[in-house]
């Protein structure tokens, strides 16, 4: 009986020493278990950490490396490759989750759970950290593999300013307001005078008392001596409304002074230069923004039948931005079929050419044409055409087929005034200023010089337009259509 007990105690005490080893073993498991889920969470987060913010760090130099065509692109690589990077890691897991199938259904859904959490979490703390560094130096981190060369060269100029108003703006200390025109951010706004003007000023007196009239409208003449008869009866066309510029193509200006208008008038002189060469640089877009209207005219131009008031207010009700007066049809020399005067009109718009020159009937010579020798700008038109103007080229050829490009529908807002109209005489002027060689007239060099500069210009304004066309727009479907 005794043996009995006595086995039945050890046994018992087996039984209990086997349930401690058991529930020892199980805790240490689950502590080894826990270790390595924190080991294994942890190494998922800083993974996914590290893409989240290198990827927010590829997005910004994305946006300031590239046209903001290529950035949306990239961006959307980087997202997508992001993504599948993600599936991936989720598919490893899923499947070391299968072979570990001597854990519970429920521990397996949890965990699941709680390592996709980690994963998405990560992410976006690491996108959150990403952007909580404002400014860095693109050219000291490589994130992101090479961009082409060429598109770099390009946008690098806005790369460098994108990164200093960032600097900038969040420095409290400096004044920096994007808004401000480039260069003067540091000003404050309420000091920042962007434009100008060309009306004369008194040296005494309030400034405020400067001006009795403030004209709404420029005209300018490229002039020499010769024709002062010419101008003096063009300019008495022109009221008060009107500030005159004379540009001084001989040098001469002081001969102009019998005149009264000339004692208003505005006169700058450099010798044998074209008024496109004036043009570019002394009536910049912010110079002459205070007025309406833009006259560039030659010195040749019969004004008998031209009221310059009465032009402006055909233009204004016939919505035109650039125009002309119509020429007369008596007009000696070459002039196209666009320019000439219609009787029967106040305005016309288009035209028939002869058969082949127009590939579209909205395209110059039969519409969106005007000619370069009186050309009218409304303020929004010229601001446009002086970046058209070409520095180094200084006659002007080929100007009045590009002008289309600068409205919108060109062949709308260009036209030709049939009411107002003027003759082109023709005058021997400018074009006798040239050199002549090996005994040829000295104009003939000068009319060489200009068929050269418009082949050059049409060359420029075709590779320009292949270059528009190569990112997927057509040039000529902006206007023409």
């Amino acid at each position: 009986m005794c043996n009995g007990l006595s086995d039945l105690r050890a046994l018992l005490k087996s039984e209990k020493k086997k349930k401690r080893e058991i529930q020892l073993f199980r805790l240490k498991r689950k502590k080894k278990l826990q270790l390595g889920n924190f080991i294994h969470y942890m190494a998922t987060f800083v993974s996914r950490f590290v893409v989240g913010f290198t990827t927010v760090w590829q997005l910004a130099l994305v946006r300031l490396a590239v046209v903001p065509l290529m950035a949306v692109i990239e961006e959307c690589k980087v997202a997508v490759k992001v993504l599948r990077n993600s599936l991936f890691l989720i598919e490893w897991i899923l499947k070391k989750l299968k072979e570990r199938e001597t854990l519970m259904e429920g521990w397996k859904s949890n965990e699941c759970a709680r390592i996709i959490a980690t994963i998405t979490s990560a992410i976006l703390f690491g996108f959150f950290i990403g952007t909580s560094f404002p400014a860095f130096s693109p050219s000291k981190i490589k994130l992101i593999s090479p961009f082409d060369t060429h598109i770099l060269n390009v946008i690098s100029v806005t790369r460098d300013n994108a990164t200093n108003e960032v600097q900038n703006h969040n420095d409290p200390s400096k004044i920096w307001v994007s808004s401000n025109p480039r260069g003067a951010e540091r000003l404050p706004p309420s000091i920042v005078a962007a434009g100008s003007d060309l009306y004369p000023r008194r040296l005494f007196g309030k400034p405020s008392e400067d001006l009795t009239i403030t004209p709404k409208y420029l005209v300018t003449f490229t002039v020499g001596q010769k024709q002062k008869p010419n101008i003096d009866k063009a300019v008495k066309k022109f009221s008060e409304n009107f500030t005159i510029l004379l540009f001084h193509y001989d040098g001469k200006t002081t001969e102009w002074n019998e005149f009264e208008w000339s004692k208003r008038a505005i006169h700058i002189s450099v010798e044998k230069q074209t008024k496109w060469w004036y043009a570019k640089r002394f009536l910049h877009p912010d110079i002459v923004a205070t007025y309406d209207f833009i006259f560039i005219w030659d010195e040749d131009l019969g004004v008998d039948h031209f009221d310059a008031e009465e032009y402006i207010k055909l233009v204004r009700k016939h919505g035109l931005e650039i125009s002309q007066p119509a020429l007369d049809p008596s007009s000696p020399g070459p002039t196209w079929q666009m320019t000439r005067r219609r009787g029967d009109h106040e305005v016309h718009k288009e035209t028939e050419e002869r058969p082949g020159w127009c590939s579209d009937p909205h395209l110059p010579p039969c519409a969106a044409f005007v000619e370069i020798m009186a050309p009218v700008f409304s303020r929004e038109a010229w601001r446009c055409v002086w970046h058209l103007i070409q520095n180094d080229l200084v006659h002007g050829w080929g100007l009045d087929f590009a002008l289309q490009k600068c409205v919108e529908p060109a062949h709308e807002k260009i036209g030709v005034v049939d009411a107002q109209w003027i003759v082109h005489q023709a005058l021997p002027s400018l074009g006798n200023q040239g050199k002549g060689e090996n005994g040829k007239q000295p104009w003939l060099a000068v009319r060489k010089r200009c068929h050269i500069e418009w082949k050059m210009f049409s060359e420029r304004v075709s590779n320009a337009d292949k270059d528009y066309k190569s990112i997927g727009v057509d040039p000529l479907n902006i206007t023409a259509h």
